[in-house]
């Protein structure tokens, strides 16, 4: 979902809804950012990122997945386009002005892709990367690979042979208990579709994306990522803020959306208020020609 659980997707053709961005960025970086925690933790722990390792975060949003590979001692670039606020809280998160340290002296964040390192101070040299991740998760969305695909490829220039590229997608939507949850976007977004123009993930999604940007698939893992929210106000924000809905509330409006969201959790809500809904990820680790 970008940058988000997956990429932003323009709202159909109507009004754009109003939203505060600022708030959305907070609500991600707050609430929802951090349930993909698991999938970082396990990618970085099977690949042993430490102080040897210099990483390139595509898509990086509000720098969390940034955050915890610093706090291992790598070195960490982070690009993101079409979402200023959250990296303006990347920039909070990891910029040592920030925080009146050193720690994280050489962290760089840019607002734009792969081929805007290349331009001002400090470029970066060729083989300045020696590992690529891409943890938006694909495969809820119709084409939400084809951005991932042209940031992939624009990222290559950028690394050597042999460089580990990590991608995310969605799990079964069996094993998802958001998926029912995320079909209201697309339901209400196109209610002639309906429940149609949900696009499942499929089981070679993230090969597909590797082979289309020239790389070698070298594994695979899955992982579960559980989406937990302390009551339903919790979870309809942290859902709100990945901009699945923002087409959906385009076509109808707030009210709308937020009745039928609150009405798709309910059955995923506890006896003591809290939501619950188990999900599995699944990581791809690809590799440069």
């Amino acid at each position: 979902m970008t940058p988000t659980l997956v990429r932003h997707h323009q709202p159909h053709a109507g009004a754009v809804p109003r939203v505060d961005p600022w708030a959305r960025a907070r609500d991600w970086a707050e609430i929802q950012e951090r349930m993909l925690v698991p999938l970082y933790e396990a990618v970085y722990q099977r690949l042993e990122v430490g102080s040897a390792t210099r990483l390139l975060g595509l898509g990086c949003g509000s720098g969390l997945a940034l955050l915890m590979a610093a706090s291992r001692g790598a070195g960490v670039t982070g690009v993101d386009a079409g979402a200023p606020e959250r990296l303006a809280l990347a920039r909070e998160r990891l910029l040592p002005q920030a925080w009146g340290t050193r720690a994280r002296a050489g962290t760089r964040l840019v607002d734009g892709e792969p081929a805007d390192l290349a331009s001002g101070s400090g470029d970066p040299e060729p083989s300045a990367y020696n590992l690529v991740t891409a943890f938006e998760p694909i495969g809820c969305v119709g084409g939400d690979s084809e951005g991932l695909v042209e940031s992939l490829a624009g990222a290559r220039p950028l690394v050597g042979r042999g460089v580990p590229v990590v991608i995310a997608g969605w799990g079964p939507p069996e094993r998802c208990a958001t998926a029912s949850v995320l079909r209201v976007a697309t339901k209400l977004a196109d209610p002639l579709r309906g429940a149609g123009s949900w696009r499942p993930a499929l089981r070679d999604d993230l090969e597909e994306v590797a082979q289309r940007a020239g790389l070698r698939p070298d594994g695979s893992g899955r992982v579960s990522c559980p989406f937990g929210y302390a009551d339903v106000d919790a979870a309809v924000r942290g859902l709100l803020s990945t901009g699945l809905f923002d087409a959906a509330v385009a076509a109808t409006d707030q009210a709308q959306v937020d009745k039928e969201l609150r009405e798709a959790l309910h059955p995923h809500q506890r006896c003591d208020g809290t939501v619950w809904m188990p999900n599995i990820f699944r990581y791809l680790i690809a590799s440069t020609p």
